[in-house]
């Protein structure tokens, strides 16, 4: 059974956990290209990289055209930017607690410091 995930930032999550479909994505940033195309690169047959490319209409990441037979996947790196705020918010707690850290060193280096000089003394 497959749980359907509605929220779009935990589609786009789910979408880039595999490392196929990231790879799928980065080739799609140098253009459209057909199944054969994305397949080429991948020991799969063409019904699974066709099941990967749902799994990343779904979440949003790539839109596909028609062109006679040929239905081009095409990047929509929209639902990126939603991925990188949300990375971005926890990019600002990490900064925030690295610069307490240099702090508490800074200040513990300062205390070894000044107790050596009187130790010396």
């Amino acid at each position: 059974m497959t749980k359907t995930v509605e929220d779009p930032l935990s589609r786009t999550f789910a979408a880039l956990a595999d490392p196929t479909r990231r790879a799928i994505l980065a080739r799609l940033t140098r253009g459209s290209a057909n199944v054969g195309d994305l397949a080429a690169p991948f020991d799969m047959s063409f019904t699974a990289v066709s099941k990967h490319l749902r799994v990343l209409e779904g979440a949003g990441l790539v839109s596909r055209g028609r062109d006679a037979q040929y239905r081009p996947a095409m990047l929509d790196a929209r639902p990126l930017a939603a991925a990188s705020a949300w990375i971005d918010d926890y990019r600002v707690f990490w900064g925030d607690s690295f610069d307490a850290l240099d702090d508490f060193l800074a200040a513990s280096a300062t205390n070894d410091d000044e107790s050596g000089e009187r130790d010396a003394q």
